[in-house]
């Protein structure tokens, strides 16, 4: 006879397949009736749990793929962290992969594990939304930071946070936001440039963009120059890497922060509180992201209908000390006058674009 599984115990026991390895791994965190309630459904169908919680000999090991595109990026530290303990409480393994920001790397890394997974979760990704939806069609597919009809998504409330960053920077006296772009394929990127556009007009401020650029402290350095050199007195960067750079690089201008630049990053990772001065940033709830992806997505994996509604996770304005009181900013002539040395490879992404965007009067 074919040997019951999880999921057999969890059909005879109308609970989900992640309640009954809960019931057997960590008992006091479920129900007493409902743990009754498996122990005897396993009994009457001959279910036995293997040592420590995991699946008995014979039965089929589940996973999910998370995709990640810069796994040395410690935005997705608490991500990975928060993805791991889901599917650990689930009884599922956990498949990590870096595409190195390639959109190309992306696609080719999921379709050679979408025959070894339930389920992908793909946080920050850079494919289009037709390559997503070909992707959703094949297998259960959650998007963190991304969102698509077709697909469940996870998302931060980056308008919200942009609002009280600008908010933020008016209340100062800043009247112009410098906004600095990441990546040109990052959904992420547009969303938060629309909101500084539409913040800035309501409170009749002017908004610019810079960038593209990477979303990494060396490119922070490089687009110090560029702000430098547009006498910005605040700027609100794609991400707190790009907004660590930032501050390095005015440092090396003579340009001090918070005194003539205001700088607020995204993201709020471990290395805002350890630079000096520490940042400005609007802090993501990422490990709930990470968990709550791989959650909902051996939820739909199992049969589950995404509402198709992303879910909205709240993000707050934390100030720190590299946003101040605007006063008269360091142009990058007088800068240039005290004798400092530039590296001139860090000068690769000066080409980028400029726009501006001035509130009517």
């Amino acid at each position: 006879m074919k040997r019951p599984t999880i999921y057999d115990v969890a059909r005879e026991a109308g609970v989900s397949a992640s309640t009954v390895s809960r019931a057997y791994a960590r008992p006091g965190r479920v129900n007493a009736d409902t743990a009754q309630r498996i122990f005897l459904a396993a009994e009457t169908l001959g279910y036995r749990m293997g040592k420590a919680g995991r699946p008995s000999a014979g039965e089929k090991r589940h996973a999910i793929a998370l995709v990640v595109a810069d796994v040395t990026n410690p935005f997705y530290g608490d991500i990975i962290k928060g993805a791991y303990e889901a599917a650990r409480e689930a009884g599922y393994q956990l498949m990590l992969s870096h595409t190195n920001e390639s959109p190309k790397v992306e696609r080719q890394t999921i379709e050679q594990e979408l025959g070894q997974v339930d389920g992908v979760v793909i946080a920050s990704s850079r494919m289009t939304d037709s390559a997503l939806r070909m992707v959703a069609k094949q297998k259960a597919v959650v998007l963190l930071n991304r969102s698509i009809p077709e697909a469940n998504c996870v998302l931060n409330d980056a308008e919200r946070g942009i609002r009280r960053s600008v908010e933020h920077l008016a209340q100062l006296g800043h009247e112009r936001i410098t906004y600095v772009a990441g990546p040109e394929a990052s959904w992420s990127d547009g969303v938060r440039w629309r909101a500084v556009r539409q913040v800035a007009a309501e409170l009749h401020l002017e908004a610019r963009r810079i960038g593209p650029y990477g979303p990494t402290v060396l490119a922070g350095l490089s687009a110090a120059l560029r702000v430098a050199e547009l006498d910005a007195t605040a700027v609100q960067a794609y991400n707190d890497q790009l907004a660590i750079g930032i501050v390095k690089g005015l440092g090396r201008l003579g340009v001090s922060v918070p005194e003539q630049v205001s700088v607020v990053g995204f993201d709020n990772i471990i290395f805002d509180e350890l630079v000096e001065p520490q940042l400005t940033t609007i802090a993501s709830p990422l490990y709930r992201m990470g968990f709550t992806g791989v959650r909902n997505c051996i939820a739909v994996s199992q049969g589950a209908q995404p509402s198709g509604d992303p879910l909205v996770l709240p993000v707050r304005l934390v100030v720190r000390g590299s946003t101040g009181q605007r006063r008269r900013p360091l142009s990058i002539r007088t800068a240039q006058s005290n004798d400092i040395r530039w590296d001139s490879r860090l000068d690769s992404t000066l080409g980028s674009s400029t726009s501006i965007m001035k509130s009517p009067s």
